[in-house]
């Protein structure tokens, strides 16, 4: 807690604390990927594009439904804030604070990436995570968070009192802005809360606050997902490195992310289908 409570503690205060918590969205009867037929695809992949994003800057890239895309880590630890838009709709986007809602703060293997209102889908599934080993430090820390915003230039300003413009904020929409053709002021429109790739966060044990420490990744690592619908995917090389001092900084040794887009053999994939929008009729509630 980070304030001195004003109110004593009343005599049934620990009946209430002791009240057993219900999980908000029990997942038993979410539709399952097929993890199988995905693990089969993989067996035969060929590599159909790369793109490089520099340290302190994003790239945007697209992948086809039915690919798989690999964040990598190619030179030092690095993290990434990536964001996923509908190729074809750019409203739809990913919904970082439902896929949290659904799968917990960190996702991994399995986890599922979801879209945002109306459509509420998978956009993505993982399906491959070379630090799946990491699980929970003695911290409460973990990997791959959808935890965090993304840092941006707004609270850098409000917090250090200047102007910083290679927060992934700005990263991302000026990626966004050059690959769409988009003004500045309508791409920044876009650009929403991320899927921290490589970063370790969590939250203090005391105070409760958003914490991020040295990320284990390391040259090799990759994060694979699989493109539920066509994807267009916009990818910051977090200005931050590591994230094991600070971020929004030109002082932090930075390094690049790398992705990789696969197509997988013709057949390997036969039953699966892309995910329908979600079937809510909004007319129910007119």
């Amino acid at each position: 807690m980070k304030y001195t409570p004003q109110h004593p503690a009343p005599t049934d205060a620990n009946v209430r604390k002791e009240i057993a918590p219900v999980i908000c969205y029990p997942i038993d009867t979410l539709p399952k990927p097929d993890m199988s037929l995905y693990a089969k695809a993989r067996e035969d992949l060929t590599l159909i594009d790369e793109v490089l994003i520099p340290p302190r800057d994003a790239k945007c890239f697209t992948v086809p439904a039915g690919h798989f895309a690999r964040i990598v880590c190619p030179e030092s630890p690095q993290v990434g804030d990536l964001n996923l838009w509908n190729t074809n709709d750019l409203s739809e986007k990913f919904y970082s604070g439902k896929t949290r809602a659904l799968h917990g703060t960190h996702v991994s293997t399995g986890d599922q990436l979801w879209s945002s209102f109306p459509t509420m889908r998978p956009m993505a599934t993982v399906t491959y995570d070379t630090l799946d080993w990491y699980g929970w430090d003695e911290f409460g820390g973990s990997v791959h968070d959808v935890i965090g915003t993304r840092c941006d230039p707004y609270t850098n300003q409000l917090l250090q009192g200047d102007d910083y413009h290679y927060c992934c904020h700005s990263n991302l929409t000026r990626a966004l802005s050059d690959h769409k053709g988009l003004p500045l002021f309508e791409a920044e429109k876009l650009v929403h809360d991320v899927l921290n790739v490589f970063m370790c966060t969590g939250f203090t044990q005391d105070t409760h606050q958003y914490f991020m420490k040295a990320s284990p990744v390391r040259s090799g690592d990759y994060l694979e997902l699989f493109a539920e619908i066509d994807l267009l995917g916009g990818l910051s090389a977090c200005p931050g490195g590591d994230c094991g001092s600070k971020h929004s900084s030109d002082e932090v040794i930075c390094a690049p992310l790398l992705v990789q887009v696969f197509k997988p053999a013709d057949g390997s994939l036969d039953g699966w289908t892309p995910p329908a929008p979600n079937g809510y009729s909004r007319t129910h509630g007119k």
